[in-house]
């Protein structure tokens, strides 16, 4: 590969991180072929892409992204393959728990394709312990929806009190009225 070639590989890497709000970097090594296509298939349903690179070229990749990454050279050992994901940072977690649920693992073997770490919202996770923490990240559209909610709540009470109290005031003057009217 020619040094032109390398370093459109690098920009194209570059342009996929500043574009997704996440990815994963995973040790799909040991894998068959076919398990490895069957794993991109599900990877394409849901609208993500798993692409094995060079760690040197995800290195150099990661240098763009203006940030302290230096934590991330600890995952880039052995075969590196990244899970680039548009949707919520949680979504690669999800589908790696759903894939290896779908393997049947036995005791003490690594699943594969193995989580080495991931970056997302630009936090970083490393190794395949973090995995249960990331698939119970929310994303940024989950967390707004939460404020919104909890914004709402007191005001939907204040309203509530109130219709409920105008209408108990209307039925309090009504029986009076009526009082009225049986006495004279």
């Amino acid at each position: 590969m020619i040094r032109e070639e390398k370093q459109a590989l690098v920009d194209e890497l570059s342009e996929k991180f500043q574009s997704h709000n996440a990815f994963y970097i995973a040790d799909a090594s040991g894998m068959s072929v076919a398990k490895i296509n069957e794993f991109r298939r599900l990877c394409f349903n849901r609208g993500m892409e798993f692409k094995v690179y060079k760690n040197t070229f995800i290195r150099k990749a990661l240098d763009t992204l203006g940030g302290d990454t230096t934590e991330m050279d600890a995952a880039l050992k052995g075969q590196s393959g990244i899970l680039f994901s548009k949707e919520s940072g949680n979504a690669p977690a999800k589908l790696l728990q759903e894939f290896y649920k779908s393997q049947a693992y036995g005791k003490g073997v690594e699943p594969k394709p193995a989580l080495k770490g991931a970056y997302v919202d630009a936090g970083i996770y490393l190794g395949a312990n973090q995995l249960e923490t990331l698939s119970t990240l929310k994303g940024k559209n989950e967390l707004i929806g939460d404020v919104i909610g909890l914004l709402q709540s007191p005001a939907k009470n204040v309203i509530s009190a109130l219709s409920s109290g105008g209408s108990k005031l209307a039925g309090i003057l009504k029986t009076l009225s009526e009082k009225e009217e049986v006495a004279g």
